[in-house]
């Protein structure tokens, strides 16, 4: 018997492997968070699929994503990244993951983690939406709006309140698994 799973994640084993592996579940940790922030804002205008195929690329690029050092690249680091052609090669995009890193560190001084800045938006517990589709979850919410507000407030770059709530929705600060996909259980325990 087949597992039954969100609509959204179809057939390709990659997009199975993040929906069942990966996606709404609750994370923690900063360095991690900070990929997603990452690799959410590269996403914008993009299929999800197409960044889960230039995962590897972007944390070979990125130093596995660790924000003190993305946070010291340079032009001359741009200027690689801009001709790598296993990741997104966005100018803005690439400055903005930059800023982001630069971002992370100063909130980390402030808020102890990025995990502690992040998750007071949904006052550290994940929010289980009851969806029946996953075409009835909305592209942005109050609290994505206020996430939005709160990262642009404290320095991020490319963080718009739609990016806010996919984010969200990727580090399980809210379960949009369709109720009757099977992680949606798992997940609201």
């Amino acid at each position: 018997m087949t597992k039954r799973r969100c609509g959204w994640c179809g057939e390709d084993p990659l997009y199975l492997s993040y929906h069942d592996e990966e996606w709404g579940v609750p994370l923690h940790d900063d360095q991690r968070l900070f990929e997603m922030l990452v690799l959410e804002g590269m996403q914008s205008g993009l299929s999800w699929i197409t960044i889960l195929r230039k995962r590897n690329a972007f944390r070979e690029a990125f130093a596995n994503f660790d924000p003190n050092v993305v946070a010291r690249f340079g032009q001359k680091k741009v200027t690689q990244l801009l001709n790598n052609p296993g990741i997104i090669r966005n100018r803005a995009k690439i400055e903005a993951a930059i800023a982001n890193a630069q971002a992370a560190l100063k909130v980390q001084k402030e808020f102890g983690s990025l995990d502690a800045f992040l998750w007071r938006i949904v006052d550290g517990k994940p929010i289980a939406n009851r969806r029946a589709s996953y075409k009835t979850a909305p592209a942005r919410t109050a609290l994505s709006e206020k996430l939005s507000k709160e990262c642009r407030t404290h320095g991020f770059k490319f963080i718009g309140p739609t990016v806010a709530y996919a984010f969200m929705q990727a580090v399980g600060m809210v379960n949009d698994h369709e109720v009757k996909c099977f992680r949606y259980s798992e997940l609201s325990k």
